[in-house]
């Protein structure tokens, strides 16, 4: 296993009720592609700060973690800071551009921080 300490810890963004949207869409994926969301994860993790074609910045504050899996595309969105990387949201990606929807719902979890 890895000697060093992390750069960056990790959190769930965790909403009012306490569910972890980031977690669960994890939990609900295969094994494999968990495994490879995991490691891209973990990159950043020990690499912060990481640019492409890890890792892209979206906006102000907001980044995304790009990971081929086998037969497509995932990305986590997340923020950092004080030494913490905190998952807004995850999705399978279906289209060339991010989705605003993605995009506005990783801003709206950012400004509920």
């Amino acid at each position: 296993m890895d000697e060093r300490e992390p750069i960056l810890s990790v959190a769930f963004f965790r909403t009012e009720t306490g569910r972890e949207p980031v977690r669960e869409w994890l939990k609900s994926l295969p094994r494999e592609e968990r495994r490879i969301l995991g490691e891209d994860i973990k990159m950043v993790q020990f690499g912060w700060p990481l640019g492409m074609p890890l890792v892209r910045k979206l906006a102000a504050g907001l980044w995304e973690v790009r990971s081929r899996l086998p037969r497509r595309i995932a990305r986590v969105l997340f923020t950092a800071g004080e030494g913490r990387m905190i998952l807004l949201h995850g999705f399978i990606k279906k289209s060339q551009k991010t989705p605003a929807e993605d995009l506005e719902l990783a801003k709206n979890r950012f400004r509920m921080l």
